[in-house]
Formats: structure tokens, C-alpha cells, sequence
């Protein structure tokens, strides 16, 4: 189970930011509360949030669970007020709205100003009936950043750890991990709530299930595709529109009736009169609005969104349709895809195919676009023109979320940058699609530089594209020499802030790095030969693997790490994870859509991937290579001493670790960069170590600052122990 820090942040390093110092009005806030129950009213989630935070870090469990979850429940009622609200008001003035197609001059703006007026009246009516005055005040965007992550869930699992209730721990639990996929140490804790007897598979819910609820369609309509069960992808693909479609009417009515702020003027000596500073509030409203298709678009523990969202669905629905026989419904939904691509040739052409088909058919001939699409285009083209309008000659900042805008919608001053963009989104999209390219610029083939070195095994045998495993890399003293050296020097949860084991509860992960052993050599820790083997080795995998991949450009060491895994006694039997579970080096893997995000927090200027294995006495850790899927296997490598595991960064080569069920697997992991800027500084400190004792590294330098490949192995030179130097921890991550 994860500790808690001793700091005013969540272990996930989430500072939670202070409402009032921790000496602060506690009872004025405790008693405002009770004083808000009491009336009916919901309060302030913010508050309750803190009052909860506070009650966690004074380990006053009970109170800290019950106001953990008022803010949680508070806010979603708070949500679903605004959106009944907004329904209930929509109404409100319509009665002048006649008018403004008549009026003309002041008499035109009178009447606008009491429609909204009205409107105005309606909403804060509505509010009031259900939400107390200081709950319809706007919170911090630091707050609102602490829901979007899921953050309170964290700090309730704990807690209800705490209080011995595993069944809510294991939910809240789950509530946060769906949001932070990456976050090792909560997986960590579901694994152990899962070896719980008294905690069902029931447990594991995702308590923020239903605002994300078109996701799960989503998820299921692909499945059913795959299993081309075609009249199911109808039915879960048209749900799948709908729910988008009202998930899009929330986020736009928290836009319309959650307190905002008015827009402050981006030059102080400015003093813009009314028309001004309403036309900033307007604008600022459409652009939230047009926001919330990014919002709707992006799964829960991603970053980036699904780009076209909306016409993809739409895409896959009409193809459903088809496959099932449903020519009226294809015909539809082609005809509903054509308002956000009028000039797309496939869809026009498959148009064509079905009036040729349908013949004299006048019924389905003259198929109208879905009623509710066509509004949602009509609406949202609209909103562009008014906001690209604002652009142009309002100083206004607009981000457009959507591929499919029409450039006629664009201002000529702005059409060129717009271009640019979009055509950068293009490209991120098409990169990724594809499926088998590498686009690294690699090439695998080259010759291997090194007498007694051989391909094992090249991209035909390992089914991939730049995959290598080359053998006799190191001897068998070697091996022994830098295994030596890892019983001696490697440190617990080295690379992962400390966590011994982040990647599976069932096995310690240990580390070592060049600088550090060099560090340890100073002391009189480990020999000074086994350090300096450690540093050299590393460039004779680099100089085999700049040779075999044909790198047009130097390769630079991003990071490299001595790490050890040992199964831990008494914690294999039954075990079904992995030693390190299936994901690509330089993007996040999303194996249901098949999709690899570059972004962080991956490392996405990791362009190539080594491990070279020091031992082969354990059981399991097998090396294995997937599709995207992150299911099927494509190629499986096993470890032996001198076997040096090469292959590109990128979404093309998804890999993983079975599990460690016995003894200890030792390897070197490489990771190597074409960015200068991104070089690991570490490893240039201890070859600066190295020069200062006089021990030159034999790096012949090319003109960019990288190290040429050396011909052969080298030989190892002792340092002789000079100054003693203070063992420093550094903080690194080994994604491998």
C-alpha cells in the first residue's frame, strides 16, 4: 500500500491547493456547513474538499471520508442543477424574440437586453431554489484541475483502506486509476485489493462511469465489428451518437450557467466600453462551448482527443449499416456525414453506388440527414464564423477542435496560419493510422562491427519491422564481472522515486546507473573496473546498434540503467500480471482504439530501445513483442548472457515482460536519442569524472557532438580511487 506524504500533497505528487491556512477558520467553516445541510441547499464542494483534505493529512479517517465524499456528490448535483436549469430556462424571453427580426436601432437592442434579462432572472431562480449563494460562486481552476484528475478518489482510498472498508477502497481506487493510467503505485494497490478475500470482482467500479459512458459504446461497438456482429455495431454505434451528442449538451450548459468571471482586457490602458467587454463575454462563451467537443473527445487518462470525434462515428455507423442491409439507415447516415465533408470523395462516391442501386426508389433516394446532426452542424458553423470574426478584429483567442471545418468559414487574413494547423493535425492523425510503418529512419540490415557478434534473430524471425537480437555481445566473465557489480551497487526502486516495485507488487526492482557506479568506485564500494565496464559496455551496444540500423544521424545515450528484477518469495502463486506490462517507449499505447499518443508523460524523444541481458538462472521474464492491441504476441526473446535486444522507439514495436516468478533477471537498458538537446547529462558527468582522473572515455567525437561508433571493443583501463565523492540519488525512470 502506498505511504502517505508528510507534505499537504497527495502521494501522486498533486500539491492540493489551500483554501485557508492550515490554522484557518475551521469552525466557521464546519459551522456554515452544517448551517447549509440543515437548509437543503447544496454548498460549497470546494470547501468540503478542503475540509476533507485536511481531516486526511490529520489522519481523522471517518470525518475525512465524509467530507471527501460530500464534495463528491455536491459537485455532480451541482452539475446536473445547471444542466435542468439551463433546460428549464431555455424558454425564458422567447416571447420577445419575434421582435428582433422587426425592430431596428436602440428599439432592437432594448428588446435583446430583456431577453436576456429574462433569461438572466430564470436561471438564477432556478439556482437559488437548489444551490446556496456561495455554491454558485466560480472555484479555483486549481480545484477544478483536482476533479479532472480524479484526485479526491485518491486520497478517499486511502482512506477507506484506513478504515477497513476494502470494497470502497477498491472502487475509489479504480475511480482514479481509469483517469491516471500511468500511475504505477495506485496499480500496485488494486492488485492488492484484488488478493483480498472479503473484496469482489463487483468492487472494482468506475464510480465516474457515466459522464465517460459513451466511451464504454465506443469500446463495445468496435468489439462488435471485430466479431463483424454487424446488427449489434448498428444498435451500439447509433447509442454511441447519441450519448455524444447529449454529453456535448452538458459540457455546453456548464458553460452557459456556471459562474464566470468577466474577461479582463489583455492591455490595462485599454478602457473598452460595453459593446466591448460584451462582445468578449460572448466570445468567450462560444469559445467554451466549441471546447467541449475536445472535452467529449478525450478519454478518460489521455491527454490529446479523439480528432473528428463525431464524423468517425459516424464513419464506422454508416459501414455497420451496410454490412447489415440496412440501406435506408446507410443512406442517412452518408447523407449526415456529407454535412461535415460535402466534397469527401469516398463518401460521394458511395452515394452514387447507392442511387444506382435503389434505381427508381424515390423514398430512399431522397434520404434527409439525421435532424439532429444537421443542427449540431448548422449550430456549430455559426459559432466558428462569429469566433473566427473575433479573431480577426477583436484580438480573440480561438483554438478550432474540429478537422472538418470549411475553409470558406475562415477570414482571408487567417486562411494561411489555418492551413498550417490543420495540416499539422492531419498528419498527427495519419501518423496515427498507420499501422506497420516505421517512420524513425532506421533501417535495419547493416553489418555488425564486432568479431564474434551474430544476428540471432533479425525483423523476419521477430514478424516486426527494425527488431534485432544480436548474440555474443559480452563473454561469460563479463557477465559476471557486471552482475557482480549489481548485487553490490544497485539500489531499491532506483529510477522510480524510491518504489520497489513499481511495475508488480510480486517482484523488486532494483538500479544502477554509470555515474552512480562511478560514484561508489571513488569510495572503495565496487571495483573501479566494474564501473568503468559498465560505462564501456553501454557504447559497444551503441556502435553495434548505430551500425546494424543504419542510423543516418549519431545516436546520443538518453538513458541507461543497470536494472535487476527478483521475484519476491511467497508472492508468486496464482500470479497473473507481468513483470512489466505492454507499452511503447516514446508514446502512451491505447490498446482499444490501437493508437499510441505522443505526449507526455512518455518519453517521446526515445528513437531506439536495447537491452542486453547478463544472466539466464530465473524463471519467466521472457521478453515478447505485441501488436497494438497489447494481446497478441508477435515474437517472444529469451534472456541469456550476451544477448543484446535492439529495436526502434515507436509505436511499431509495443513489448512487455512476463513475469519473474523465480531468481533475479539482470539486464542492461539503453535507450538512445537523435536530439542533442535530450543526451543524458549524467553520463557526460561521470566521463568528465573520468577526464579529470586523468582516465580519458575513447570516444572519437563527430561534427554534432556524438560519439562515433569504435571498432572494436575496447579495452578497460583501472581508475585509481582519488577524491571520494558523495554518493548522490538521482531520480530517473526506466520504462522498459
Amino acid at each position: 500500500m502506498a505511504l502517505r506524504s508528510q507534505a499537504w500533497c497527495a502521494y501522486v505528487a498533486l500539491c492540493v491547493p489551500l483554501l485557508f491556512p492550515p490554522d484557518g477558520p475551521r469552525s466557521a467553516a464546519g459551522s456554515r456547513l452544517s448551517s447549509d445541510a440543515q437548509s437543503g441547499l447544496l454548498s460549497q464542494y470546494d470547501l468540503q474538499y478542503y475540509l476533507g483534505v485536511r481531516a486526511y493529512f490529520q489522519e481523522e479517517w471517518e470525518k475525512a471520508a465524509e467530507y471527501l465524499e460530500k464534495s463528491i456528490a455536491t459537485r455532480q448535483s451541482l452539475l446536473r442543477t445547471r444542466r435542468r436549469c439551463r433546460d428549464e430556462c431555455a424558454a425564458a424571453g422567447s416571447d420577445r424574440l419575434h421582435r428582433l427580426d422587426t425592430e431596428t436601432g436602440s428599439m432592437w437592442d432594448l428588446w435583446a437586453l430583456d431577453w436576456i434579462q429574462r433569461q438572466a432572472e430564470c436561471i438564477r431562480f432556478c439556482l437559488g431554489r437548489a444551490v446556496t449563494p456561495a455554491g454558485q460562486l466560480p472555484v479555483s481552476a486549481a480545484i477544478e484541475y483536482e476533479f479532472g484528475t480524479r484526485n479526491p478518489y485518491n486520497f478517499l482510498q486511502f482512506t477507506y483502506y484506513q478504515l477497513g472498508k476494502a470494497s470502497k477502497a477498491a472502487s475509489a481506487a479504480q475511480t482514479f486509476f481509469v483517469a491516471n493510467p500511468s500511475h504505477l503505485e495506485m496499480r500496485n494497490n488494486i492488485e492488492k485489493y484484488r488478493r483480498m478475500g472479503e473484496v469482489t470482482d463487483d468492487a472494482f467500479t468506475d464510480r465516474e462511469r457515466e459522464p465517460e459512458r459513451h466511451w464504454d459504446i465506443h469500446d463495445s461497438a468496435l468489439h462488435a465489428e471485430a466479431l463483424s456482429d454487424w446488427e449489434r455495431a448498428v444498435e451500439n454505434w447509433k447509442d454511441c451518437v447519441n450519448v455524444t451528442l447529449q454529453q456535448l449538451e452538458d459540457c455546453r450548459a456548464q458553460c452557459v450557467v456556471s459562474s464566470r468571471t468577466l474577461p479582463e482586457n489583455s492591455d490595462s490602458n485599454r478602457g473598452d466600453g460595453v459593446y466591448e467587454k460584451a462582445a468578449a463575454l460572448s466570445l468567450s462563451l462560444l469559445a467554451c462551448q466549441q471546447s467541449c467537443v475536445s472535452l467529449v473527445a478525450t478519454r478518460p487518462g489521455r491527454v490529446s482527443p479523439h480528432e473528428d470525434f463525431l464524423p468517425t462515428q459516424l464513419e464506422h455507423l454508416h459501414t455497420a449499416q451496410f454490412k447489415a442491409g440496412d440501406l435506408r439507415g446507410a443512406m442517412q447516415t452518408l447523407r449526415s456525414l456529407l454535412l461535415f465533408y460535402p466534397s469527401d470523395p469516398g463518401a460521394l462516391g458511395n452515394l452514387r453506388l447507392y442511387s444506382a442501386s435503389l434505381g427508381r426508389d424515390a423514398e430512399l433516394q431522397n434520404a434527409a440527414p439525421s435532424l439532429e446532426i444537421s443542427r449540431y452542424v448548422n449550430r456549430s458553423l455559426l459559432e466558428k464564423k462569429l469566433l473566427y470574426f473575433g479573431v480577426e478584429n477583436l484580438d480573440f483567442s480561438f483554438s478550432d477542435p474540429d478537422l472538418w471545418t470549411p475553409e470558406d468559414i475562415v477570414p482571408e487574413s487567417l486562411r494561411k496560419t489555418w492551413r498550417a494547423e490543420k495540416e499539422m493535425l492531419r498528419e498527427r492523425l495519419n501518423e496515427d493510422e498507420r499501422e506497420e510503418t516505421d517512420d524513425s529512419g532506421f533501417y535495419a540490415g547493416g553489418p555488425v562491427p564486432q568479431v564474434g557478434v551474430t544476428i540471432a534473430m533479425d525483423d523476419r524471425s521477430l514478424n516486426g519491422t527494425n527488431r534485432v537480437v544480436l548474440d555474443g555481445v559480452l563473454s561469460q566473465a563479463e557477465c559476471d564481472a557486471m552482475q557482480q557489480l549489481a548485487s553490490a551497487a544497485t539500489l531499491a526502486g532506483d529510477g522510480y522515486k524510491g518504489r520497489q516495485s513499481p511495475h508488480t507488487p510480486h517482484e523488486k526492482f532494483e538500479g544502477l546507473t554509470v555515474l552512480r557506479a562511478l560514484k561508489f568506485s571513488q569510495t572503495g564500494m565496487v571495483n573501479q573496473s566494474d564501473a568503468r565496464l559498465l560505462h564501456e559496455v553501454g557504447e559497444r551496444a551503441r556502435t553495434l546498434l548505430h551500425s546494424y540500423f543504419r542510423s543516418p544521424s549519431a545516436l546520443f545515450f538518453s538513458f541507461s540503467h543497470l536494472v535487476c528484477r527478483s521475484a519476491v518469495a511467497g508472492h508468486q502463486e496464482g500470479r497473473l500480471d507481468l513483470s512489466h506490462p505492454v507499452h511503447v517507449d516514446n508514446c502512451i499505447l491505447e490498446p482499444e482504439t490501437r493508437q499510441c499518443w505522443r505526449e507526455a508523460p512518455a518519453f517521446t524523444h526515445r528513437d531506439l530501445s536495447a537491452l542486453l541481458y547478463l544472466n539466464e538462472d530465473f524463471e519467466g521474464g521472457e521478453f515478447f513483442f505485441t501488436n497494438k492491441d497489447a494481446k497478441t504476441v508477435t515474437a517472444r526473446v529469451k534472456p541469456k548472457c550476451g544477448r543484446l535486444l535492439g529495436f526502434s522507439s515507436g509505436p511499431v514495436n509495443p513489448h512487455g515482460v512476463t513475469a519473474v516468478t523465480s531468481g533475479r533477471r539482470c539486464a542492461l537498458a539503453l535507450w538512445f536519442t537523435k536530439e542533442k538537446h535530450h543526451r543524458d547529462m549524467e553520463r557526460e558527468e561521470a566521463e568528465g569524472l573520468w577526464a579529470a582522473d586523468g582516465q580519458s572515455v575513447v570516444k572519437e567525437k563527430t561534427k554534432d557532438g556524438g560519439a562515433a561508433p569504435a571498432s572494436s571493443r575496447s579495452g578497460r583501463r583501472q581508475v585509481s580511487a582519488g577524491r571520494s565523492k558523495e554518493v548522490k540519488r538521482e531520480i530517473r525512470r526506466d520504462e522498459l
